[in-house]
This record gives structure tokens, C-alpha cells and sequence, in this order.
């Protein structure tokens, strides 16, 4: 499998759950602690670690300490290079079948 395919792959992985789903568009508008995401969602505490553990994998969210929080947010970066050379490998298609 090529780069872009296993990028993906990971985020596809990333999304497909509906709580997943959920705790990326609860870090649009910020850092949040597993706390927060935890009253935010209503989903216990370890099924949210696990979620996140799950997303860090995927590199959809990464981490920061400050004291003794944990801050969760989304892997800006990452995601746009996953959007951009999507978009990049979309438009080379175009030129591909015309």
C-alpha cells in the first residue's frame, strides 16, 4: 500500500466511529481534558481514554501535559496533509480521464 493509501486507511479508522466522530468535533473548538470530553459526551471514562488512544494512533489528535491535565486537541498538521494531498491526487485524476 502506498503512503496516501495507509494515511487513508487511518483516518477512515479514525471516523468510522460515531463517538470518535463526536470527540474530533468537540476539539474544533479547542483542547479539552478526557474530564470535559467525558461530560460532553456521556460515555464513561475509559471508553473516551480508549477512543483517544485510538485517535493518537491515527495521528487525527495529539496530547499535551500541563500539570498534572492532559489537553487533547486535533493534529492540525497532519490533517492538512492528509486533506491537501487528497485534494492534490483528486485533481491529477481529473487531468488522468479527460
Amino acid at each position: 500500500m502506498t503512503d496516501m493509501c495507509d494515511k487513508i486507511q487511518q483516518l477512515g479508522k479514525g471516523i468510522s466511529s460515531p463517538s470518535r466522530y463526536k470527540i474530533l468535533e468537540l476539539l474544533m473548538s479547542g483542547p479539552k481534558t478526557v474530564t470535559e470530553l467525558v461530560d460532553s459526551i456521556g460515555l464513561t471514562q475509559p471508553a473516551v481514554s480508549q477512543h483517544l488512544a485510538t485517535l493518537k494512533s491515527c495521528e487525527l489528535v495529539e496530547s499535551i501535559k500541563k500539570g498534572q491535565e492532559v489537553y487533547y486537541s486535533l493534529h492540525a498538521k497532519h490533517m492538512l496533509h492528509i486533506l491537501r494531498s487528497l485534494t492534490s491526487d483528486v485533481e491529477k485524476c481529473k487531468k488522468v480521464t479527460s
